[in-house]
């Protein structure tokens, strides 16, 4: 933006009420030098490498994130966020008054993941548990139909918000899907119900050339320091990068990781076998804390602790520094939106081996010049399969794989074709003729 529109002058809304504006641009643009590999080289410690004119940037910092925050709202937390999210809005608007208010300002959305979906309203209905369907709901005929219906006012509602988008961006083919079947989200009874009054006057809100589908504009992933990274030699780590939520499920990537070193115990054993998964992540919170300790007590529990390392909220440059060493990039999560984790593994070159669902499956780790830049797996021992396919690549084939990974993320998820993409969404049209 500030590239093609300098005039323009940008308001970034910010819940970091303990940091300050150059604190928040001096992250996005940071030279730190450190060792590795035994020689001394220098590195972009910033993970945007993004160069911003202060002058025309400025920040208004909000008191009420919280509100927004799962923690806040254990139960009914699609409903609080929600309400909570319109109070942080009245917050954001009251700091900030325009000095031109215009009706009917067009909208534009770029969704990187739904708040809801048809999938978690299946999961309820089958009384699926999940993390986000707890055992006390789904074990109760009586709560997994009340929190059915819940879901479906609230699906009812968001679809027609969206649909008030003039237009819509979204960040991957899994998301496209899911919100192109929100758009065209259809409820009998709760649209009967909306004929009466007062509730019919809701339905007059909805424009009758509401978007039908969503148009896919991948995020833009700077890859430019990790695609310096030497392809060989790599040692023999599997590495996982990804903050410790619950729907990460690092739990399924200890019990992989055990599934190979049952299958094959040489890589147990100290030497130049040896295998090692390093989990690399955040912890936001005491949840999170607790949650690594449940881990490390796992590993403990399948007597491979002393063959897997935990790295909780390593420097950025710390991460660089296991991208640029691991062989193997793992990621479990289920119906993953996109994956930048996975896109600067390969771009890292470092194998990938993820679910076999969402962005990864769809969108990343696809063909390249028709040969495979990765692996996709559903079970324990699919993942642990692939571990051991990748391990024992002959080094021309290990090699050849890990350039086509780097090959394919560098060209696809670029700022460029981020910035075409962006371009070719038509969103200039919406502006206000001058």
């Amino acid at each position: 933006m500030q590239r093609a529109d300098p005039d323009i002058v940008s308001v970034v809304y910010s819940g970091d009420t303990d940091a300050t504006k150059d604190e928040i641009l001096a992250k996005v643009k940071v030279r730190i030098f450190y060792l590795w590999d035994t020689r001394f080289v220098a590195y972009e410690a910033s993970r945007f490498d993004i160069s911003l004119d202060p002058g025309s940037v400025h920040f208004v910092f909000l008191k009420s994130r919280y509100l927004v925050e799962d923690s806040t709202w254990p139960r009914f937390t699609l409903l609080g966020q929600s309400l909570g999210s319109m109070y942080l809005a009245w917050e954001a608007m009251s700091m900030l008054i325009p000095d031109l208010y215009i009706g009917r300002v067009p909208v534009g959305a770029y969704v990187h993941y739904p708040t809801i979906s048809t999938d978690m309203l299946a999961r309820v209905k089958s009384r699926k548990r999940w993390h986000t369907n707890a055992d006390g709901i789904s074990s109760s005929a009586v709560l997994s139909q009340t929190k059915l219906l819940y879901y479906r006012f609230f699906m009812f509602y968001y679809s027609m918000s969206l649909r008030t988008a003039n237009f819509i961006m979204v960040n991957s083919s899994w998301t496209k899907n899911h919100v192109d079947s929100i758009l065209q989200y259809s409820d009998t009874l709760l649209d009967l119900l909306h004929l009466l009054p007062p509730l019919f006057a809701v339905k007059l809100l909805t424009p009758q050339n509401a978007p039908k589908s969503a148009r896919i504009v991948y995020p833009p992933c700077d890859t430019r320091e990790m695609a310096k990274f030497p392809l060989t030699p790599r040692e023999r780590v599997i590495l996982s990068v990804a903050q410790f939520r619950p729907e990460k499920d690092h739990q399924a990537q200890l019990h992989a990781f055990n599934e190979l070193l049952i299958s094959h115990p040489e890589y147990s054993r100290e030497g130049a076998d040896h295998v090692k998964l390093v989990l690399v992540g955040g912890s936001r919170n005491e949840g999170d804390a607790h949650r690594v300790r449940e881990l490390e007590t796992l590993a403990r529990d399948l007597g491979i602790e002393a063959h897997v390392e935990f790295v909780v909220n390593a420097s950025y440059p710390v991460v660089l520094d296991w991208l640029s060493k691991a062989s193997i990039g793992l990621s479990t999560m289920v119906d993953e939106h996109f994956g930048i984790n996975i896109v600067e593994f390969m771009a890292a070159g470092v194998i990938p081996v993820a679910h076999a669902s969402g962005g990864p499956l769809k969108d990343i780790i696809v063909p390249f010049n028709g040969e495979r830049t990765g692996f996709h797996a559903l079970t324990t021992k699919e993942f642990a399969e692939a571990f051991q396919t990748i391990l024992t690549l002959s080094p021309d084939e290990e090699a050849s794989m890990r350039w086509r990974a780097r090959a394919w993320a560098v060209q696809r998820f670029s700022e460029e074709e981020f910035e075409r993409g962006w371009n070719q969404s038509g969103w200039r049209n919406y502006l206000p003729s001058q």
